[in-house]
């Protein structure tokens, strides 16, 4: 089924006009269906341990298409009133999710039955996993992977990557503590089960460098499994003298543990980590 889709959302998004003839307007609205109801992902994990994540493109392509079939009009949730182009998520009763006023998620995002949504923001596109907290004006960008038993605390900005189409999105992989006003933006990958101190900013730039051992090891765009990041900088010479670059600083290791709650407030403890 999804090769049919495929192959009618690519032709769409090289030639927009075919957008009205109703096969591939369908194909559109049928793959942002999908997406909400968590039968298709934007990227998903490989199919061995070892292997990486894997972008689909055309799906992206199929949420740029959507913004453009679809119309503005107004959405009225109870004293709440909205103007956009993109329905909100109903049916959290029966999905299985905890939602506290004012949650916001938007049609074609996906959280999985468990999941906690605090006063926050879930955009089109992404996947959020059961058990997850997502916490109070916590944002989760456009088609950013969240993982199961993830802790967004408040003020989290996940960051959303819609374009180029293959591009990777935000990944927070399954276990991780994301502290308060944490953000991760463009395309960072955030391995299992590790610890992101409040106020860590990574962007695909930052330098993530491991200064648990004798010598730094540096990291771009990723923060390995199990790691304890806290904010941190960098020095560097510039021809107006030297000064202080942001950089995150991953000052030790979560223990492996069958008890992750056990395990992250050890880390916690045990690196001082501000939270």
């Amino acid at each position: 089924m999804t090769e049919n889709l495929q192959g009618l959302i690519r032709a769409a998004y090289d030639d927009r006009s075919l957008l009205e003839q109703t096969e591939y307007a369908a194909a559109v609205e049928q793959t942002i269906g999908l997406l909400d109801a968590g039968e298709l992902r934007v990227a998903e994990p490989g199919q061995t341990p070892e292997s990486d994540w894997v972008v689909h493109a055309w799906v992206k392509q199929a949420i740029l298409l959507y913004f453009g079939l679809s119309k503005l009009e107004t959405i009225e949730v109870g004293p709440y009133e909205y103007y956009d182009k993109i329905p909100l998520k109903r049916g959290w009763a029966e999905a299985g999710v905890r939602v506290v006023p004012p949650a916001t998620a938007r049609r074609g995002a996906f959280i999985e039955r468990g999941a906690v949504l605090m006063p926050s923001y879930v955009n089109i596109g992404a996947w959020v996993g059961s058990g997850t907290m997502v916490d109070t004006w916590a944002t989760v960008g456009s088609c950013a992977q969240i993982g199961r038993n993830v802790h967004l605390s408040g003020g989290v900005g996940i960051g959303g990557v819609l374009e180029p189409p293959g591009a990777t999105p935000v990944i927070i992989e399954d276990g991780c503590f994301i502290g308060s006003r944490a953000i991760v933006v463009e395309g960072v990958r955030v391995g299992k089960e590790a610890v992101l101190g409040a106020n860590v900013v990574i962007t695909a730039s930052t330098p993530v460098i491991d200064v648990s051992g004798s010598e730094p090891v540096e990291y771009r765009g990723r923060v390995p499994e199990r790691a304890v990041v806290i904010p941190g900088t960098r020095a560097k010479k510039f021809a107006a003298g030297e000064f202080q670059l942001s950089a995150a600083l991953i000052i030790g290791h979560r223990k492996a543990s069958t008890d992750m709650r056990t395990s992250l407030n050890q880390a916690l403890r045990d690196f001082a980590v501000p939270v």
